[in-house]
């Protein structure tokens, strides 16, 4: 699975940040998605769930 983040789109609501901690980060000064890693075999429902609840459409999936 591999994930997109558009910072430019982000709006910093943390929706991302809170389903999947160890894909996705905020970071300080804006608090727009920060990608940490790729994602972890047993994190694709949690990083799925996460895309889904962007509020702006910042975040999709480019391979399922």
């Amino acid at each position: 699975m591999r994930i997109t983040a558009d910072r430019d789109r982000c709006v910093g609501a943390g929706m991302c940040a809170l389903l999947a901690p160890t894909v996705f980060e905020q970071d300080d000064d804006e608090g727009r998605v920060v990608l940490l890693a790729a994602v972890p075999p047993g994190e694709h429902a949690a990083v799925g769930e996460a895309v889904q609840c962007c509020p702006s459409g910042a975040l999709t999936i480019d391979e399922p």
